[in-house]
Order: C-alpha cells, then sequence, then structure tokens
C-alpha cells in the first residue's frame, strides 16, 4: 500500500506546525496588537528572514537535490524586488504629483501629470523621461505577473542555453554567476531605466495605506511572508516526492547513468531551475517592500554566495535545513553587525563583530563543509526519521 504524502514527508507538519507557532507568537507580541513586545523594526526583520528562508528553500531544491551549484538565484529574487518596487514608487508618486498639482486653477492633463511624474522619479538621474521597461508600473496586476514572468523566462532561456549545451559542474556555477555579475553591472549604469545606482526607495509606504500604521502594515507583510513561505514548502515538498524526486535526485547522484536510463535530464534540469526562479522572484516580491530600498548591490555575486553558505550551514538535501541555516545565519549576522554583539577585548587588540562578522562566518562555513556536512539540519534527522 503506497503511503500518503504527509506519510512520506513527516517534517512538513512539524514544519507547519513551528511556523504557525512562531507566526502565532510574533503576532500576539507584537506593537500591532498593542502589547509591543517585540518592536515593529524587528517584525520587519522576522518578515524578511522568513522571504530570505523561501528563497533558499529554492537553492537547496536546485543544489542540495538537483545538484546545479547555481550562483545566480538572488538576480531572480532581486528581479522580483525591483518588478514590485516599481508599481510601489510609481503609485507613491503620482498621489504625491496629483496632489501638489491639484491647488492649480487649471487642471493638469494626464500629459503633465505623467511628465511630473517622471521627473519626480527619474531627476536623480538625470532624467525626465519613463524608460520602456516601466511602460506596466501603473498597474498592481501587472506587474505581479512580471514579478513571476520575468525571472521565470529569464531562468528558462539561460537553463534551456545552459543544460542544452551540457554544461554542468563548476563551468555552470561560473555561468550563473556572470549572469548574475552582467544583470548587476547594467543596473548600476543611470540608463539602465531603474535609477542606477540610487535604486528604488521608499518601498515600506504602501500607496493606499498612508493612514494604517506602519506596525500594521508590517505584520501584514510579516504573514503574507509566512505564508508563502509555508507553501512553498509544501509545493517543493510535494515536487521532490515519488517518482519526479527520484529522478531529481539520482540527476544529482549520476547524471550520465539516468540519461542512459532514457530520461530526458535536460527537461527535469530546466524544470527544477525555473520553477526555483520563479519562487526567488516571489521571494523578493514581499522581501523589499518590508526593506524600504532595493539597489544593484543586492544583486552581485556575493549575495548568491551567502545564499549556498546558509544552505550548507543547515544542510543542503534537506528543505528544513535550508530555512533552519537562513534563519539562524541572518538572525545571528543582523545581530554581529547591528552592534548587538559586545566586543572583545583580548587586551592587543578588541574585536568589533562589525568588522569581523563575515570572517566568522567564513570560517563556520569551512567547519561546516569539512567536520559537518549535513549542517544543522543534521541533527533532526534522526527525529524525523523516527516521526516516520
Amino acid at each position: 500500500m503506497q503511503k500518503s504524502f504527509i506519510a512520506q514527508n513527516p517534517s512538513v507538519l512539524w514544519f507547519l506546525a513551528c511556523l504557525g507557532v512562531f507566526t502565532l507568537g510574533v503576532t500576539i507580541l507584537s506593537e500591532a496588537t498593542g502589547t509591543g513586545v517585540i518592536s515593529t523594526s524587528f517584525v520587519k526583520t522576522l518578515g524578511k528572514v522568513l522571504c530570505l528562508c523561501l528563497v533558499a528553500i529554492a537553492m537547496d531544491v536546485v543544489w542540495g537535490y538537483c545538484g546545479i551549484l547555481s550562483l545566480g538565484h538572488f538576480a531572480f529574487f532581486g528581479i522580483g524586488g525591483y518588478a514590485v518596487g516599481m508599481w510601489l514608487m510609481y503609485a507613491r508618486t503620482e498621489a504625491i504629483v496629483i496632489e501638489n498639482l491639484a491647488s492649480r486653477t487649471i487642471p493638469p492633463t494626464p500629459v503633465e501629470v505623467n511628465e511630473a511624474i517622471a521627473t519626480q522619479i527619474f531627476g536623480v538621474v538625470g532624467s525626465s523621461d519613463f524608460p520602456l521597461i516601466w511602460a506596466f508600473s501603473h498597474s498592481l496586476t501587472l506587474q505581479m505577473l512580471l514579478v513571476v514572468l520575468v525571472p521565470g523566462l529569464l531562468a528558462l532561456v539561460f537553463g534551456w542555453l545552459a543544460f542544452r549545451a551540457r554544461v554542468t559542474g563548476v563551468y555552470l556555477s561560473i555561468l550563473t554567476q556572470a549572469m548574475t555579475l552582467a544583470l548587476a553591472l547594467y543596473l548600476f549604469q543611470n540608463d539602465s531605466g531603474l535609477r542606477g545606482n540610487n535604486g528604488l526607495s521608499g518601498l515600506q509606504n504602501i500607496p493606499g495605506f498612508e493612514a494604517v500604521p506602519q506596525s500594521v502594515i508590517s505584520m501584514g507583510f510579516f504573514w503574507a511572508s509566512a505564508l508563502a513561505l509555508a507553501l512553498g514548502y509544501v509545493m517543493f515538498a510535494r515536487v521532490l516526492s515519488g517518482k519526479m524526486g527520484s529522478v531529481i535526485r539520482a540527476i544529482r547522484d549520476d547524471e550520465p547513468r539516468v540519461r542512459f536510463l532514457g530520461y530526458h535530464v535536460e527537461s527535469y534540469k530546466l524544470f527544477i531551475f525555473t520553477l526555483t526562479a520563479v519562487v526567488a522572484g516571489i521571494a523578493g516580491a514581499l522581501y523589499y517592500p518590508q526593506a524600504g530600498i532595493i539597489n544593484p548591490a543586492e544583486i552581485v555575486p556575493i549575495a548568491s554566495i551567502y545564499l549556498a553558505v546558509w544552505v550548507a550551514i543547515g544542510g543542503r538535501g534537506r528543505l528544513y535545513g535550508a530555512v533552519i541555516g537562513t534563519a539562524f545565519v541572518s538572525l545571528l549576522s543582523s545581530w554581529f553587525t547591528g552592534g548587538g554583539a559586545p566586543a572583545v577585548d583580548l587586551g592587543f587588540y578588541t574585536i568589533q563583530w562589525t568588522e569581523w562578522w563575515l570572517v566568522l562566518l567564513g570560517t563556520s562555513f569551512v567547519a561546516v563543509t569539512l567536520f559537518f556536512p549535513g549542517g544543522i539540519g543534521r541533527v533532526f534527522d534522526k527525529f524525523a526519521r523516527k516521526s516516520s
């Protein structure tokens, strides 16, 4: 008798239960409910961590399960952020411009309003015209479609070319890194249409919700991030179950043999690569309104390398490992780089953790790789086996 999906994946129920309890606890203790034990800024931090956990799961699926070490998935994350950020900037600027022009004796024409909006947004890079890529920025629905379509199409085209040429291993990693670097360098230019190094800012101000306190808005994004993480976890757990999951793992372990058995390896790899890119874009669309700003520095290859480090520390090949590693390292990073960790006085030298955090992170990654390859998630493996 074939086991049910939940019987095959007991970690799914445990994960959803833990996420539900965590979400409820944060909600009760937040400023939005009046208790104020958890500040609004920390709720935003937790919401961003949930988004990072979602993109980490996508990274774990493409690397830990399928064997594709992509160093470009944070580019898809950033594209999702830019897509939703364009609407946020347009809608917020439109409201400001219309309010300022309302005092005129003669009502402004739509053309004048559009020119004023463009000047407000692009004046910082010496332009007053809307680039072509902003053609749908007036519509939230269309921009949300772009959150899914642009990362998906980019991954589909890139993956089709790379997998068709049977590029694998370190060469594929270099290609994904080159793609990310090329995108970042393009976005740094002022004529890229996305305000160059200035990026898109003020994204935390949601149009139409000006009268709503930030504590309530941040809680709404926190709930949305938790829901997206839950749905993403269940979806990937189902994708990795059954025959497809077995083929994907087999590709990771012995790709030539899977091809010899008659499976179209490229189709499986392309499906996983594209699906994870779309999920990364959705995670980015939820992350940057909580961060408040996005610029090309968020997309540089080092960001994708950090993502791989989080997954490795958590334990690749385990969905919950990716979540644990990302949450642990992200919160620890906020503590060390935010001045929460006290300096260590050695007498001859004082360790300031804001300067030494990356050294500590790199050392931890090397140590985990050499001495504890299963990562933090390995601790939970025995418990998961007993539950199954």
